[in-house]
């Protein structure tokens, strides 16, 4: 059996190939040959925390994945990482058990922003610059890095927190890379704003429908628990395009659950993103639609990475 630590795994990780292979997750799901069970979650509402277990089995795999995601947000103030992880690799021929990656939540975090990006590289206009980031935690650092890695230097990030000690930080660490700055009023932000990523745990919208102006993208990723909300719901109906990265998995615990529980026919009108990548036109069509993706984090693009991870470890093993 191999197991792994966050330090080897780091040292595994090829981020060009790695994006190749999550979109092709993508379609793999959109083209059902992906077993996706329900999403495991464990609340922990005292602590503002929870737990996500993921798995599945891409169709043909010898392996199939279980990856295991903890968000604890309030370690921030302890010596505790706010999240952490581990994923399970297990052999589809034996049910055995082949590889731990233990990630401490890392692969999670990179899949996460990788996806985000596509996402936004897919149904952003292509003129677009300005790019808000609403959150400060460890994901604001990945979807930066990211939207960087799939869309180029010219973008100018801003990045808004609650806190603005924790914006500050994500502007140093990441000011290495990007144009970034830190900005304290959230609405005229949104207003100003061509692309916008939203990475918090809220359960009470943002962005309000009113502040986000023609032809700008959402990409939405801290919705992905029951309970949490980060767009107005006016905000989604209000949408030209809505794009999930799993229907049935988005519409159970994502930023769109809301829109569709007051029209369950409202469901025909969302694309999958892994339908999008075989099929531009069933995104953005013009300048001025609002775009909004909608992403929980799919078990296939845990299977992806996990895999992308072994066969590098393999790669490097035979060489030696």
């Amino acid at each position: 059996m191999i197991v792994l630590t966050r330090e080897q795994i780091e040292q595994l990780i090829d981020i060009p190939k790695s994006v190749l292979e999550i979109e092709e997750a993508y379609r793999a799901t959109s083209a059902g040959r992906v077993n996706l069970p329900p999403v495991g979650h464990i609340t922990f509402p005292e602590l503002e925390a929870d737990c996500h277990i993921k798995y599945g089995h891409a169709l043909g795999s010898p392996i199939f994945v279980i990856k295991i995601a903890t968000g604890f947000p309030k370690n921030v103030d302890t010596e505790y990482p706010t999240g952490s992880g581990v994923n399970v690799v297990m052999s589809a021929q034996t049910g055995q058990v082949e590889a731990v990656l233990y990630d401490e939540g890392m692969l999670t975090d990179v899949r996460t922003g990788l996806g985000g990006a596509i996402a936004t590289r897919l149904l952003a206009r292509r003129d677009s610059k300005r790019v808000l980031i609403i959150g400060t935690g460890r994901q604001a650092r990945y979807q930066i890095e990211s939207h960087v890695a799939v869309m180029g230097p010219n973008l100018q990030f801003q990045v808004w927190g609650r806190l603005s000690e924790r914006a500050d930080s994500v502007v140093n660490e990441m000011s290495k890379i990007c144009s970034i700055e830190r900005v304290d009023d959230l609405e005229s932000s949104v207003r100003d704003a061509d692309i916008i990523v939203t990475i918090t745990g809220s359960t009470i919208p943002l962005v309000l429908s009113d502040w986000v102006k023609p032809g700008t993208h959402i990409t939405a990723v801290g919705a992905d628990a029951p309970g949490k909300q980060e767009l107005e719901v006016a905000l989604v109906e209000k949408a030209d395009v809505l794009v999930a990265d799993h229907i049935e998995q988005c519409v159970d615990h994502g930023e769109i659950s809301r829109f569709v529980q007051t029209d369950d026919t409202r469901k025909s009108t969302i694309v999958e993103l892994g339908q999008v990548l075989n099929n531009a036109k069933l995104g953005r069509r013009n300048d001025s639609q609002i775009t909004i993706a909608d992403q929980t984090g799919i078990a296939a693009c845990d299977i992806a990475i996990s895999q992308s991870v072994l066969n590098s470890w393999t790669k490097n093993l035979n060489k030696t």
